[in-house]
């Protein structure tokens, strides 16, 4: 028989040698595996500090009646203690997100086998396997970058933090923290950006519907999508009955629940944009942007929620009325038929509402004519309406061209594909059926500040017609001459150095050196001359001529430091034309400057804060309030505005008089029409509002102060003052009231046809009747 040859030592060791490698290759890739997981363990962030963690809070801004008016933040986040959110919406998100959160200890292996066995019978990932601890850990300690290392950091941080913290802890840090679309951060946050509520009045059906949103909050969005946001609801109940938080009936009640969207009002919206911009900066430069941003400031300002709402309407439509005096500029631009789906997509990303809002101005593409009807059919994003030829009939007849493309001549014409802007009249029912009305964007600008001249809070400030084309601030920024709007001023100078209303001075054609070897000729705005007239008629029709005489007598130099002690700190030139207003000031400057008119002579520096606390409600500035600066006698800032009544009574003013309770203001125009202005006030309320191009030209037809301001201004206060007793100016002890004749400014006796009372400072009356040999005229220079 045959013997086998034993086996051969050389293929033992080489055996022996592969096994030898093998292991030692294991325990190399053990060890680097361990000094792997050591080195991220070295450099993880510390749990422990998540206990005392403090999300980041919105800082929230009040106006003077203490509503919320603005808000500051880079995350929009309330936060809201568990023990005060309803039971049933913790577990909605529970149910839906981590059902085995009471019981796992930071990472649920058993949800990890279940989604890989989901994802495989599906062939793509279908379900995530994250605990609400794993997000918690990857929202608040790791960075969002998408790598393995990442993944491991993650479960040694949730199961760390299981270990230092209470499941409600951790349910406090998640459900403040979280994302859930609109801009809201938290569920207090979502509960009002979808349904207008805090999180306590909720009920189970919009609970159900909150929780839903951490998948996709765009997607499930109630305000965009709602038969979405229903059917993702419907899977949030059937979870929370599966793991028993209610009953079966308990789910059909709320799936058949109807859903009211209620949006919370942005109080960030426009109208109240400069006024924030204005307010921002100052608290930025005192408190720095990580506390103003994440600090959770309360804010209270001198802001009347009434009257910003009021401020901005009365620009916005004013300053339509004045571009429209203008004529229609022709469509913005004019898109291919292949170009209209794109840009209709992104107007309809920008509408935030589930219909348009009425009033409103939208981006508007032109897709059709009924030519029969004079009509033109407009898609705004996703829906369509109607512009008939009635709503379009401030801009001419303009003609309907059924082509792509812009017209050969001019713009007097509508083609398909042009992109217009549309108000509308009425929105529309399931996206059809709109009405519109043709709109345009106004080219000019305007300001608006009013205040209360006896604190000196700022009440409403509106800087241009839409901040977020331009955010500069024109009520305060803005530096044009202030044009007749200024001679107030100049005649409170005057009465400071005795003339009187009843000084007459001649208003005649009169001319001076103008430096440079040339003569200048003042004009009256109606190149009219008028003779002799008294102060009163020259301010109550703003007659250059005799502004200019007046100046003249009082002294350029004396006048302009009388303008200082108003409150003005642009630089005031010291020469003649400054009686015709050619000195570049701001609306905040004049409209303060009149204040002190109002104040009975006293200057109160203007103001927005009146107190700022901390998150905890602890105190950080509480200005007090300041001294009283009386500037002018009580005698004259009355006399002045008892002359400045006569301008909206009889003059240049008289659109104020619309408020049927006694009102003091001027109107300002400047050369060519390129500044419009009006000022007014009652004796709780100083308005001013000013018009113009931002780089200068005219206003054109119908840019004056009184066509061009004053319906602004009348606007605006014709709802200001709702709130506001009526009161009249009161008379301080040192006026004196007599019967004069307005011809010649002497005192008249009873029964003298034309006579009239005037007020005076007392002793600056005048001593002698009509025909009496002494005069009751203030010398003025012959001319």
């Amino acid at each position: 028989m045959e013997r086998k040859a034993p086996p051969s030592r050389s293929g033992k060791g080489l055996f022996a040698s592969l096994m030898l490698f093998a292991v030692t290759m294991v325990i190399v890739a053990a060890l680097g595996v361990a000094g792997y997981v050591f080195y991220l363990l070295a450099r993880l962030p510390k749990v422990d500090r998540l206990a005392d963690y403090k999300p980041p809070i919105v800082s929230q801004v009040y106006g003077d009646d203490g509503s919320l008016v603005g808000e500051f933040y880079l995350e929009r986040r309330i936060v809201v203690p568990v023990d005060k959110m309803p039971r049933k919406l913790i577990q909605a998100f529970v149910a839906a997100e981590d059902s085995n959160f009471y019981s796992h200890k930071g990472i649920d292996y058993f949800g990890i086998l279940r989604a890989a066995i989901k994802n495989v019978i599906s062939m793509r990932k279908k379900e995530g396997a994250s605990t609400i601890t794993q997000q918690v850990t990857k929202s608040m300690l790791l960075t969002p970058e998408k790598k393995f290392s990442r993944k491991i950091k993650e479960a040694i941080l949730a199961k760390r933090m299981e270990e230092k913290l209470s499941k409600d802890e951790i349910l406090y840090l998640y459900l403040n923290q979280i994302y859930l679309g609109g801009g809201a951060y938290g569920v207090q946050a979502a509960a009002e950006t979808y349904f207008g509520k805090n999180v306590d009045e909720l009920n189970l059906a919009e609970m159900a519907m909150l929780a839903g949103l951490p998948k996709a909050p765009n997607a499930y969005s109630p305000i965009k999508h709602l038969d979405k946001a229903r059917e993702r609801q419907s899977y949030v109940l059937e979870r929370m009955v599966r793991e028993g938080y209610i009953t079966p009936a308990e789910s059909e009640h709320a799936k058949k629940t109807v859903i009211s969207i209620h949006p919370m009002k942005k109080v960030n919206n426009d109208q109240s944009a400069y006024f924030l911009e204005h307010l921002r900066i100052q608290l930025e430069a005192k408190y720095g942007e990580e506390r103003l941003y994440k600090g959770g400031l309360k804010i209270y300002t001198t802001m009347n929620a009434e009257m910003q709402r009021a401020a901005y309407e009365s620009v916005r439509n004013g300053l339509k009325a004045v571009d429209k005096r203008q004529g229609f500029r022709g469509p913005s631009r004019y898109l291919k038929q292949e170009e209209v789906e794109a840009f209709c997509a992104k107007v309809e990303e920008g509408i935030d509402s589930p219909v348009l809002k009425t009033g409103e101005t939208y981006q508007g593409v032109v897709v059709g004519f009924n030519t029969d009807k004079g009509e033109a059919v407009v898609r705004v994003g996703d829906r369509r309406g109607i512009l008939s030829r009635r709503n379009m009939a401030w801009a001419g007849r303009l003609a309907m061209i059924s082509s792509y493309g812009k017209p050969e001549k001019g713009n007097r014409a509508l083609t398909l594909g042009s992109v217009i802007e549309v108000s509308v009249v009425s929105p529309e029912i399931n996206k059809e059926g709109a009405h519109f009305a043709l709109d345009q964007v106004p080219e000019v600008q305007a300001a608006l500040v009013a205040l209360d001249p006896r604190s000196g809070g700022i009440k409403a400030m509106v800087g241009g017609y839409d901040f977020k084309k331009s955010q500069f601030n024109r009520a305060i920024q803005a530096k044009r001459n202030g044009g007749s709007a200024f001679k107030p001023i100049i005649y409170a100078a005057a009465l400071d150095k005795g003339l009187t209303p009843a000084t007459v001075i001649e208003d005649a054609e009169v001319e001076y050196p103008d430096g440079a070897g040339g003569t200048w000729k003042p004009k009256n705005y109606d190149g009219l001359f008028r003779g002799p007239v008294t102060m009163r008629e020259a301010l109550t029709h703003s007659i250059n001529i005799v502004s200019v005489k007046i100046m003249e007598q009082i002294g350029a130099s004396y006048a302009a430091e009388y303008a200082k002690k108003l409150g003005f700190v642009s630089q005031i030139p010291s020469n003649l034309a400054l009686a015709l207003g050619a000195a570049s000031v701001s609306p905040l400057e004049l409209t303060s400057a009149y204040a002190v008119f109002a104040n009975k002579g006293v200057v109160q520096p203007t103001f927005v804060i009146t107190k700022v606390t901390d998150n905890d409600g602890i105190v950080q500035e509480e200005p007090a309030p300041q001294a009283p600066v009386p500037t002018i006698a009580p005698e004259t800032a009355y006399v002045i505005t008892n002359l400045m009544q006569s301008v909206v009574s009889s003059g240049t003013g008289q659109r104020a008089s619309i408020l049927g309770r006694p009102v003091a203001g001027k109107t300002g125009t400047t050369n060519d029409s390129k500044d419009a202005w009006f000022v007014g006030y009652i004796p709780q309320l100083v308005t001013g509002v000013w018009v113009g191009y931002d780089q200068e030209r005219s206003l054109g037809a119908g840019g004056s102060g009184g066509q061009a301001a004053a319906p602004i201004w009348a606007e605006f206060m014709q709802k200001a003052v709702l709130s506001l007793p009526v009161e009249d100016f009161e008379a301080p002890e040192n006026v004196s009231f007599v019967l004069i004749n307005p011809r010649t400014g002497k005192l008249a006796r009873e029964g003298t046809p034309g006579a009239v009372m005037e007020c005076f400072i007392k002793g600056t009356e005048p001593t002698s009747y009509d025909g009496d040999s002494a005069t009751a005229r203030v010398p003025v220079p012959e001319y």
